[in-house]
């Protein structure tokens, strides 16, 4: 008998309808946009201090230039999220609207398309069949939202939420480099700034990888070697142009 036909007694399935299991990928979608903002607001403002720095620029400049990334970084993150976002709502509004006029128009084609979906993931006929005529009876549009279109709610684009989350991640990674700039002392601030900035990118990548259930050594040693060579590269530069 297929694992996939057994089932349990009766009692015991009236008692354990759900259960425990832990997928990461319920996970991954949102922290791994966070992470990637905190990351890109950390090395982005640390690798143009590091620039600024070796290029023998006095603490206030430096300082200066922090904050402007911080904020400026921070707002172009947002509003390159909301625009982006909004572009994928008005698709989604766009191919929802497309399906209410020919759920409208054609209903028993579009049931015909809902059964021909579950008949491919494994149902048969008659099975598909059902499914569908249920589903289109509670609500057709939602039915064919996540079935045909793919749209969850999960999926749906909320531009205003994600503009806010990629600008407050972001400001949270470069608000680190802005603080070492402020509090350390300007001739310690290079060195101080790439260790900090390099511990940092490994706890990140190794939190990303914890959460997606990969290796945590593998997601820090790749952040921290493609981190540190963008701050080796900045303050290479600043120091040759000075």
């Amino acid at each position: 008998m297929s694992p996939y036909t057994r089932t349990l007694p009766l009692a015991e399935n009236r008692h354990h309808v759900y259960h425990d299991e832990h997928h990461h990928h319920k996970t991954t979608g949102w922290l791994r946009a966070s992470v990637l903002g905190a990351n890109d607001g950390l090395l982005s403002t640390a690798s143009l201090l590091a620039g600024i720095a070796a290029g023998q620029a006095n603490h206030a400049q430096v300082l200066l230039a922090g904050i402007a990334a911080l904020v400026a970084g921070a707002f172009a993150m947002a509003a390159g999220e909301y625009v982006s976002v909004s572009s994928q709502a008005d698709t989604q509004s766009a191919d929802l609207e497309i399906e209410r006029r020919e759920l409208k128009k054609n209903p028993e084609k579009e049931l015909l398309e809902l059964r021909d979906i579950y008949m491919a993931r494994g149902l048969d006929a008659g099975l598909a069949q059902q499914v569908a005529v249920q589903l289109m009876q509670h609500d057709a549009l939602t039915a064919h939202a996540h079935d045909e279109l793919g749209l969850t709610d999960m999926a749906a684009a909320r531009p205003g939420q994600a503009a806010l989350a990629s600008a407050t991640s972001f400001a949270s990674g470069a608000l680190f480099p802005v603080v070492i700039a402020a509090f350390v002392p300007h001739s310690m601030a290079l060195p101080v700034l790439f260790t900090a900035t390099v511990l940092l990118l490994a706890i990140l990548g190794a939190t990303a990888a914890k959460a997606g259930g990969a290796s945590l050594w593998k997601g820090a040693r790749r952040v921290v070697f493609w981190g540190a060579l963008s701050m080796i590269a900045t303050a290479l530069i600043g120091h040759l142009l000075r």
